[in-house]
Order: C-alpha cells, then sequence, then structure tokens
C-alpha cells in the first residue's frame, strides 16, 4: 500500500500517524505547503500576546519526530499542483529548488486545511495588513508588536479575531473591532454574546458592529482603513479575521465533487466521488449530527477524528463519521463561552420546531467560596424533549456543563434525562442539583405544562399598551435596581396575602431574578384561581441580555 498525505497540521497528521499504526509495512508520503508539518494553529494568538513565550511550544510534532517514530516521510515546503486520478499520481513541485516531479498512490488523503478569506477591497495586499493560519503568519504579527505598534484594528469579530484582541489588550495596545453583524461570534445567538462585548468596553476596545471595511490606504501616519459607515480608522497594524474557506481547488481541478460552499463532498467514511480518494479537516463538507444537512464546520477536534477515521478505512477497517455538532469554547478576559449543537438562530432558519429555557446557577455551591455565576441556554424539541443545542456563558465550570451536554446530543437524550444525570459533586465544584440538572427540571416542567413560560423577546415584541399584567416577585430592594418597564412589585413572599390586588380577567406575567421565584409565584397563582399565568424565562438576568442598556 502506498498512501499519500496532502496537508499535515491535525487532519493530515493524525491520519499519517493513524495510518503507521495501522500497516507497518505501507509506504506514507506526508505532502505539506508550509515549513512546519504539524502545529498547534490554536495556540498562535497566546504567542503573539506572551501567555506561550516559547515558539517551539506551538509545534505539536516535528519532520523529524515523524520520521524517526512513525517512519514517515514527510516533504514540507511541497506544493500538490495537479492529481492525475486517471493515472493515479500527484504533480509535486518544491518550493526550494523548483524541481517538479511526480509521485504515484494507491489511495490519496486530502488534507489541504481553509484559509484566511481576503476581501476583494482596495488596498487589501498593503504591507501591515495580515491574517493568522500559520507560524510565519504569527511571526509576522509578533514581530510587528514587538517593534511597537500604537493602533490595531481587528476586522472580524469570531474566534481568531477575539483571541488576538485578548492579546493585543494584554500587551497595552488599543484596538478596534469591525464586525460586520450585529453581534460578535456570530455561530451563537445574538444574546449569549452580550455579556462579551460589555467585557471589551469594560477593557477599552473600541466595537463597531454592523460594519465593514471597503478599503485600505497606506498614509505617512500608517494605514486608513475606510468603513462603509463613512468612518475612517487609523492603524499600525490590521488583522483580518473575517472567516475562512475551504482549500479547494486541487479537488476542483481533479473533478471531485464539492459543495454549494466550497466543501469537498465526502461520504461518512471520508471517501469523495472518486474511490480511492479521501478528504479530511476544514476543506470537507460534513453533515450537521443534529439535522443531516450537510454544512462547513472548521474545527480542529473533529479534523483530527476525520484523519484517524480516513485512515482506517483506508486500511479495510470500516469506521463512520457521525457528523459534526458544532461544539466550540472560547476564553476571553476570564469569560468563557461555549455552545454545543444548533443555535437558535439556525433552528429559525430551518423550521424546525423547537423551545428554550435560560437558567443562571453559579458554577459551584453558592455558600463555598468563589462561585462564579453563568447563563445556559438549552434549546429542545417541545414534543418528546430531545436535546438540539445549548450554548453558555460565564466564567468557571463553562466548559464542563457544555461538554456534558454535548454526549447528551450525540446520545440522542432528551430534558427528561438531564432532571436524573447523576454527576460529580463536591462543593468546590459543583452543586448537588448540579446547573445540568436545573436547566433539565426548567425544560422538563415547561413541557409537562407544571411551567407555563413565555420569552423575553415575545414580551419585548409586544406593544406595551398590549402586555399582560406584569409581576416583579423580587424584592424591593431589588426592584429598585432595576426592572422590566410597567412592572408592578409584589414580592413572593407577599403574593398569597395580596391576590386580590391582581386584575381576574386579566394575562398575568411573573418574574424574578433568574426564574426560580417566579416559577414559584406562577404555581401560587395557578392554584389560587387565576388561569392565564406564565412566567418569564429566566428572568429580569436574561431581560438584561437582550436589552443590555
Amino acid at each position: 500500500m502506498k498512501l499519500l498525505i496532502v496537508g499535515g497540521v491535525a487532519g493530515g497528521a493524525s491520519a499519517a500517524a493513524r495510518a503507521r499504526r495501522l500497516s507497518e509495512s505501507a509506504e506514507i508520503i506526508v505532502f505539506e505547503r508550509g515549513p512546519d508539518v504539524s502545529f498547534a494553529n490554536c495556540g498562535l494568538p497566546y504567542y503573539v500576546g506572551g501567555t506561550i513565550a516559547d515558539r517551539d511550544k506551538l509545534l505539536v510534532t516535528t519532520s523529524e519526530r515523524l520520521k524517526s517514530r512513525f517512519r514517515l516521510d514527510v516533504r514540507t515546503s511541497s506544493n500538490i499542483e495537479k492529481i492525475n486520478r486517471a493515472a493515479k499520481t500527484i504533480v509535486v513541485r518544491e518550493q526550494a529548488s523548483g524541481r517538479v516531479y511526480e509521485e504515484s498512490y494507491d489511495k490519496l488523503i486530502l488534507a489541504p486545511g481553509a484559509a484566511p478569506m481576503k476581501p476583494p477591497i482596495p488596498g487589501v495586499d498593503l504591507p501591515g495588513i495580515l491574517t493568522l493560519r500559520n507560524l510565519q503568519d504569527v511571526d509576522r504579527i509578533k514581530a510587528a508588536v514587538d517593534a511597537g505598534v500604537r493602533h490595531v484594528v481587528v476586522v472580524g469579530g469570531g474566534f481568531i479575531g477575539l483571541e488576538l484582541v485578548e492579546n493585543f489588550v494584554h500587551k497595552g495596545i488599543p484596538t478596534t473591532v469591525v464586525q460586520s453583524q450585529d453581534q460578535l461570534l456570530s455561530p451563537y445567538d445574538k444574546e449569549m454574546t452580550a455579556p462579551l462585548e460589555q467585557v471589551l468596553k469594560e477593557k477599552g476596545v473600541t466595537l463597531l458592529l454592523n460594519n465593514t471595511a471597503e478599503g485600505f490606504e497606506q498614509q505617512s501616519e500608517g494605514l486608513m482603513i475606510h468603513l462603509k459607515s463613512g468612518q475612517h480608522l487609523t492603524a499600525d497594524l490590521v488583522v483580518l479575521g473575517i472567516g475562512v474557506r475551504p482549500e479547494n481547488q486541487l479537488a476542483i481541478d481533479a473533478g471531485l465533487h464539492v459543495g454549494p460552499r466550497g466543501g469537498i463532498q465526502v461520504n461518512d467514511t471520508l471517501l469523495t466521488s472518486d474511490p480511492d480518494i479521501y478528504a479530511v479537516g476544514d476543506a470537507i463538507e460534513v453533515k450537521d449530527f443534529g439535522s443531516g444537512e450537510p454544512t462547513q464546520v472548521p474545527l480542529a477536534g473533529p479534523a483530527n477524528r476525520q484523519g484517524r477515521i480516513a485512515a482506517e478505512n483506508v486500511f479495510g477497517r470500516s469506521s463512520r463519521y457521525r457528523g459534526t455538532q458544532g461544539t466550540a469554547i472560547i476564553g476571553f478576559f476570564g469569560k468563557t463561552i461555549a455552545m454545543t449543537g444548533a443555535s437558535e438562530k439556525t433552528l429559525r432558519f430551518t423550521n424546525r420546531s423547537f423551545r428554550k429555557i435560560y437558567v443562571h446557577p453559579a458554577h459551584h455551591a453558592g455558600y463555598y467560596p468563589g462561585a462564579q455565576p453563568m447563563t445556559i441556554k438549552l434549546l429542545f424539541d417541545p414534543k418528546d424533549g430531545l436535546i438540539l443545542g445549548a450554548q453558555a456563558v460565564g466564567g468557571e465550570g463553562v466548559d464542563k456543563r457544555i461538554d456534558v451536554l454535548a454526549v447528551a446530543i450525540q446520545a440522542r437524550m432528551t430534558v427528561f434525562d438531564l432532571e436524573e444525570m447523576e454527576l460529580a459533586y463536591a462543593p468546590q465544584f459543583g452543586s448537588a442539583k448540579d446547573p445540568v440538572n436545573m436547566a433539565g427540571f426548567v425544560a422538563s416542567g415547561l413541557i409537562r405544562g407544571d411551567h407555563p413560560q413565555t420569552d423575553v423577546e415575545s414580551l419585548l415584541a409586544t406593544a406595551s399598551d398590549q402586555r399582560p399584567y406584569l409581576i416583579d416577585v423580587r424584592t424591593p430592594q431589588e426592584f429598585s435596581q432595576g426592572a422590566i418597564p410597567g412592572a408592578v412589585n409584589i414580592p413572593v413572599d407577599d403574593l398569597r396575602e395580596r391576590l386580590k390586588e391582581l386584575p381576574a380577567n386579566k394575562p398575568i406575567a411573573v418574574y424574578c431574578q433568574v426564574g426560580q421565584r417566579g416559577y414559584l409565584a406562577t404555581r401560587i397563582l395557578l392554584q389560587s384561581g387565576f388561569t392565564d399565568v406564565v412566567n418569564i424565562g429566566g428572568g429580569y438576568k436574561t431581560y438584561k441580555l437582550f436589552s443590555p442598556g
């Protein structure tokens, strides 16, 4: 067996290592366009800020290690210019010498990755306008920072962009973020990103939403950035972080099937439209685990698993890729935001029926010092409670809860299963009723009818004179610090004695800080003869996510 692998980093390097473990006799050649065959691209922003001080730590492995430990033929700085499918050969150009040669294969794995997008606008190729993909890119950015950058503009509010922003701020560099959408981190639902926007403001970062760069100009004082809004910014350094596109040209030229978003199409064994060519990583079109629909999700974890699965199928094992559910996380100035599965915006776009709940627990027992708040949003099927997606934002413990919910989605579990989930508990790690259990309790109660609920958006979308009678059941002190406009304050502990003050023939909506006292108030009213009563899901804290001002 002669196996050629085009591309290293995550998918290609994983495929190569797995292939060798499966066959000691196979001839395995890895081609990588850059000088480094496997590096930690997710760690690149932290080298800029100095969190990772040693550049060599970014090298996951070296060509020499792959050669000595796995007996791989690793050829870096090599461009693959063509695939001859009929002859089962590839055309290789060595960057240093310019030598062009052909290499035959029995099986071929494509792992070319994805490239940062550069918009076709005037001046985009000027010096000082950079993207971040590899070690050479990070060297250029770090060199600019070390030379004394006075102001950085980051175009794009995605994962890489925000990680770079955090590290620029750590270096004391004034930074502006230009984001084309009305929120940061577009895969998330907008309200869940509101805490990150607040953090940016606190850190002195200028955030320009609903704006785009339309051109760049070199001037004596640095780069001039022309924005769609008519504003003009100046900066010494501009970093483009507006997304990535699949490196698909090699596949297109070879006649392999490519999806409408540019991803190389593969089946669940990672086989392309050619029976001898597999593809993995950011360059491929994947199946959404929840909906089964094709999508593009450039993430390191799936790429590594895909490389392993492709290698197993090359050597005759039956291994299937179950799909990608988009589990992602980012740490940002002490905040953590994570997600798994479908977002609300995705479910609405696909017309999928769903319900949602918000809970705002502490990450461990409140009586133990250091408890940090978090917000969990859970999306589920309104009929059977199947978990469709989840998002969380807060401090410590967010990663743990999203990982638990990611496994629950993989296992096709329901919100009723979350009620009964047994998780590790000690006061410094969690609560006897873990935040995951709490999300299950609230969602299950909603489906059972124990917990009639309305969403904040529904309330905000209703004209003030058409809204239900609104009761804030928090304490007077809490009420005085901020409330939903139009609400009447009746603390839940006083509610039973003040029932006669409530309108008998008008819908009533109650709320508290996070939802628990509102739930109790709803139960009291429903059992006291009031028939049209709902709790505002997630309480005042959720309201503030939608109305942060």
